[in-house]
């Protein structure tokens, strides 16, 4: 019997990792996932964007409008920091699979840890001074980047729990 065929592309599968680690996110208005992944396929690390440790989110803002203190912006560590501050081991070499191109103050982050490639799918900030900034610093820096956009989409609905 022949192999199965149009399995997912190891880009496919972490970008499907990222996007399902997005779910976890409970900001309402975006969602983002971030996945490290080592050189032999083993995933390093996972994170979603939402509040530091200890910080309730029912107590913390989610606006998008208004003063930096009123809204969520002060407050959401993003997922890249994330995975690379909750990663159990050296993300140096490794690549970060991410559903929205990092920010500038991600970039830094992700220089600094050593990875050395971002496969991401959305760029729609691509005209902001912060993404230029990213895109700068991570080029200087010697960060391969790579668009992709044949990736799965999850679209999850959650199922109650019925046992007792």
């Amino acid at each position: 019997m022949p192999k199965r065929e149009n399995t997912l592309s190891w880009d496919e599968y972490f970008m499907g990792l990222a996007h399902l680690s997005a779910l976890r996110s409970k900001d309402p208005s975006t969602q983002v996932g971030a996945a490290i992944v080592d050189e032999n396929h083993r995933v390093v690390s996972v994170g979603y964007n939402g509040f530091p440790k200890g910080c309730d989110d029912d107590e913390f803002p989610w606006d998008r409008e208004g003063g930096m203190l009123v809204t969520k912006y002060a407050y959401v560590v993003h997922a890249e920091l994330n995975a690379i501050l909750n990663s159990p081991r050296s993300v140096n070499g490794c690549t970060l699979y991410v559903s929205l191109f990092p920010c500038n103050e991600c970039a830094k982050a992700i220089i600094q840890a050593g990875i050395k490639k971002i496969v991401y799918e959305s760029d729609k900030y691509a005209e902001t001074e912060a993404i230029y900034a990213s895109k700068r610093m991570l080029q200087a820096a010697g960060v391969e980047m790579v668009r992709i956009e044949n990736t799965i989409s999850l679209h999850v609905e959650k199922i109650p729990n019925t046992t007792k």
